[in-house]
């Protein structure tokens, strides 16, 4: 099963789209900037876990890549 949240690979400019289930939720430009959209998609803080595999699929490297 895919992950519902996807963190897209680092953009040439810099950044990080990011969808839930194909929508857009906003480009990242850091590991905060991806639990804030998530809280504004109606998680709450228990339920980010951005090491968590089953939420969150991280596409041209993880947490740590940024561009």
């Amino acid at each position: 099963m895919t992950p519902p949240i996807v963190v897209h690979p680092p953009a040439a400019g810099g950044g990080r789209r990011v969808t839930a289930h194909a929508e857009q939720l906003g480009v990242a430009f850091r590991p905060e900037d991806v639990s804030e959209f998530l809280r504004h998609a109606g998680l709450s803080e228990d339920e980010i876990q951005l090491d968590d595999p089953n939420l969150i699929e991280w596409r041209g490297g993880g947490p740590d890549e940024w561009g």
